[in-house]
């Protein structure tokens, strides 16, 4: 079973930056993060294959702005530069073992990832 761990979040003025941490234990190569702002559904941010090399997926509502990376050997990180109001959500990790084909771009649509960190609060102030 795989535990992840987050760490990070907080406050904000718009343009600023934050950085959210996932530390993952056990055995996964398909890493991602999702949020989720109330009242809305859940929203895929960016996925990560580190099983061979590291390829990377985002949101289009976050290229440019956000970098996922496997930050050591068992956590992942999301660098989150240029924060704007609508980005204000609670972020969750999330992690599988997946076939490189199946960990793409496909899954921040689905979020069919096992297992789930427990969210923490990113809230930008205009």
């Amino acid at each position: 079973q795989v535990h992840l761990a987050q760490s990070g979040g907080g406050s904000a003025q718009a343009g600023g930056s934050l950085r959210l941490s996932c530390e993952v234990t056990g055995r996964a190569n398909c890493l991602g993060w999702f949020r989720q702002a109330p009242g809305k559904e859940r929203d895929g941010v960016a996925i990560v294959y580190t099983g061979g090399g590291t390829t990377t997926y985002y949101a289009d509502s976050v290229k440019g702005r956000f970098t996922i990376s496997q930050a050591t050997p068992r956590g992942m990180a999301l660098q989150m530069d240029d924060l704007q109001p609508q980005d204000t959500a609670m972020y969750y990790c999330a992690a599988d073992f997946l076939h490189p084909a199946r960990c793409a771009d496909h899954l921040l649509r689905t979020a069919a990832l096992d297992d789930w960190g427990r969210g923490t609060q990113v809230t930008v102030s205009s």
